[in-house]
Parts: structure tokens; sequence; C-alpha cells
């Protein structure tokens, strides 16, 4: 296990500014706008050959009219008590606040070491703006930049000297889980339910979550990393900057995960909005699992889940292999069984078939149903391979590639899944002429259909 360190400060003073500036990367959302990071986010990085987990956390705020005030406090008091050292940021640029000495009372009552960063200090002729900072007592202020980089490099190499080393622990594969929905479909409520803490911020306000947020847990000896995503609205109803910012991240969290777990509600059924999100999965090519959330009200009114199952098959016909499971992210209910689904989707997802598996169930499908003719040739089979996992994709080297009708191609698939029991993922099936090397297709690991592609 990684030490932690772990951002706080009040709203705007640039905390997400210095998470990515740290780790290299743009995974925090950053906007001019006060309150923008809500729950707490974590990254992994590499300093002085010394590995860490830094984590940024929302706007420290005293009582206000934002319902998430208390929510996040929350959060930073839990990332606070888990880290091994803390980071307080203050604002260099608009000056001292009282909520900066509220703040440094709860750091002092702990047992960390804190470090306290004056940011947004440019250069050196700027460095007279942290003299405001030594009323609040402090010895050792360090005047930087999150935006250009200033004063970091020296910062970093004393903080990594305060660092406990790592605690190396047992390598093996990690299943990444998207959870994607509707607005106030219950996603964090999912994901707070499985860890057994809250850790994501819930609330029955609509977009309350808008970061794509990593969080690991194991189970069973199984590492699994869990990513809670932004509701995705219609794209008419999406106004707010910040919300196409987090439809953004939350299509690129399906372009990395292994299987995306969708939940529906119950209460609302099926809607067109929860097929497009589905369309969208699809697309990116990972696993899906469906799940039908709330079940515990909704099973109080009477409904059936087979009514549901019903009829998210006739809607997402292009999703007929994905498994449908009713839960309760509130009290739990059918959870148990969530795990065993998502693993048994990921090993189909990583299963390999060899060459000559795949080629007598080709001959086999041939030979029950031969392929029609091409401007009054037959079509010839030569062989097929795999060429790549997550999901499974294979070609198959024809002499008339562009003579495959989808309703042949559709027959073909359909006799992969019946022979090798792949019949819980995507499987990308390719025809290309004889002479073409199955190099060329290792590329397309993970490549779903064309938007432009019927469903």
């Amino acid at each position: 296990m990684n030490p932690v360190v772990v951002i706080v400060g009040r709203p705007n003073a640039g905390k997400s500014t210095l998470f990515n500036r740290l780790t290299g990367s743009r995974d925090a959302i950053v906007d001019d706008a006060p309150g923008i990071t809500r729950d707490r986010h974590y990254k992994e990085i590499t300093w002085n050959q010394k590995i860490f987990t830094l984590v940024d956390t929302g706007g420290f705020m005293a009582d206000s009219e934002d319902p998430f005030t208390n929510h996040i406090r929350r959060q930073i008091e839990q990332a606070v008590r888990e880290a091994d050292a803390v980071i307080m940021l203050l604002d260099g640029k608009n000056g001292f606040s009282p909520f900066d000495r509220e703040l440094l009372t709860f750091l002092q009552e702990g047992s960390c070491p804190v470090f306290y960063l004056v940011n947004k200090i440019d250069d050196e002729e700027k460095e007279a703006g942290i003299y405001e900072f030594y009323q609040l007592g402090i010895d050792n202020l360090y005047p930087v930049s999150a935006a250009n980089g200033y004063g970091l490099s020296d910062f970093m190499d004393e903080l990594t000297e305060h660092l406990p080393a790592a605690v190396e622990e047992p390598a093996g594969e990690m299943i990444r889980v998207a959870v994607v929905g509707r607005p106030n479909a219950g996603k964090s409520t999912l994901i707070n339910r499985i860890l057994g803490q809250e850790r994501l911020i819930v609330s029955e306000l609509p977009g309350t979550t808008r970061d794509s947020l990593d969080t690991i847990c194991e189970k069973d000896g199984q590492t699994f990393l869990f990513i809670d995503t932004a509701g995705l609205r219609k794209k008419s109803r999406v106004r707010e900057k910040i919300e196409k910012f987090s439809a953004i991240k939350t299509l690129k969290s399906l372009e990395r995960c292994d299987i995306a777990l969708i939940i529906g509600d119950a209460l609302e059924g099926i809607s067109q909005q929860d097929i497009t999100i589905a369309g969208y999965a699809y697309e990116s090519g990972c696993g899906c699992i469906f799940l039908i959330n709330k079940w515990d009200v909704a099973k109080k009114q009477g409904q059936r889940p087979d009514m549901f199952i019903e009829d998210f098959r006739y809607k997402a016909k292009f999703l007929a292999y994905a498994p449908v499971l009713p839960i309760s992210a509130r009290t739990g209910w059918n959870l148990n069984k969530l795990f065993a689904q998502i693993t048994a989707v990921y090993e189909q997802y990583c299963r390999t078939i060899s060459t000559a598996a795949i080629n007598n169930i080709l001959q086999k499908a041939v030979a029950r149903n031969q392929p029609p003719m091409y401007r009054g040739r037959r079509l010839k089979f030569n062989y097929a391979t795999q060429v790549s996992q997550k999901p499974p994709a294979f070609v198959c080297f024809v002499n008339f590639a562009e003579g495959i009708h989808f309703s042949y191609k559709r027959y073909l698939t359909n006799s992969i899944r019946q022979e090798t029991g792949l019949d819980r993922v995507p499987i990308n099936l390719y025809f290309k002429q004889k002479n073409q090397r199955p190099e060329y297709f290792r590329k397309h690991k993970k490549s779903g259909p064309k938007k432009s592609q019927k469903r």
C-alpha cells in the first residue's frame, strides 16, 4: 500500500490544478467557478523514486446554502484521517480568509504532518504575497504556482523525505468497472454500498457527481477498480459547460474500462436515455451488465423483474448478450450476485480461442449454411484466427470480403457464441482478403462498431 497525501483548502484555491500538475494529467476537472470538485479524487504518482497516492478534495467551506457543504466536509475529514501527509493550499492571489484559520485548527488536531503551500505565486517578485499568512502562526510556508509549476520541485523533494515507504502488495490483474447511467440512478450509492463506507457523495439532487472517480476494492482475492461517473443527460438538456466536461469524462471512462455497469431506475422504467447510454457502452467494446436499481421499492409496488428484462431485451437488441440483474443499491439486496456476474463476464472478455478450434467452428457453420453467391461466384473461407482479446476479436480470410452480407456475419457470430460459450460479451468479427496479414488487426483491440452501423 502506498502512502497517501491529501490536498485540502478553501474553494477555488487551486487544488485540482495542483493535483493535475503533480500527476501530469487532466483527471480533475478545473474551472474558475468554485465548488467544482465534490468527491475525493485519487491518483498514484512517483517522485524521487518514491510512489505515493495523491488525493484531491472539495473546497472546505463553513455552513452555507450549498446543499453539498456538509457532505464535502465529511469527505475532507475522512480523507485526512486516512492520510500520511496533508497539503494545505492557501490562495496567494485572494489573500487570507477566516476559512483558512478554521481549516488549520482542524488539521492541527490530527497527528500527520501538514505542509502549507501558498498558491498562485508565479515568480520571485510575487513571493511577498505569502507574508500575510504568517498570522496563522505557521513557521514554514512554500510559495508555489500550481499553474506554471513554480516552487513545486523543491517542495516535492521535501515532501517525499517525510513519507513512509510503500508496502508491497501481491501483484494481480485488476478488473476495471465503470458505473454509468442517468443522473440520480444510484451510481454513487452502489459504489458506497460495495465499499461499506461513504466514499462518494450521495444526494437526491441530480448531477451530484461531476467527475469520473476511481476507487479500488478487493473481493475474494480479486482487485476491482470501480469508476463512478457523472450522470448522462440528453444532449438537448445539457446547458452548463461543466456538464459537457463531465459527459466527456464519462465517455472516456467507458473507453478505459473492461466492464460497464449500466444502471437503470426500476421506478421510472427503461427510458430512451438508458438505451442511448447502453449504446455508448456497446460502441466502446467493453463488456456490459445492466442493473435495474431501486428494486426494493419497485417490488413493493408489485413490479416483476421479468417485465423489465423483457423490455430491455426488446429496446436494446444490440446488447442481447448482456446479463440483467435487479438490485437495490440502497439496501444491498441482490448485490451478492454482482461480483459473480462481473467475474464471469470478465473471464469471457479475456478468453482466447485456439486457431484450430475457431476454424473447426467456421467449417461447421459454413457446411450448415452455405454463404451466398457474390457476383456470380461462391464465397470461400480460407481460415480464421483470433487477433485480440478484451473483447474477443476474430478475422476470417475470404476470397471476397466485401461480399459478406451483415446477416451472414450475424449468423457466424452466433455460431461462435454457441460453440465457444462466449455468450456474455461482445464479439468482433472481421472479414479480409486472404492475402492480408492478421497482425494488421491487432490494433483494433477494443474497437466496437461504428456509430453509423445499425444496432
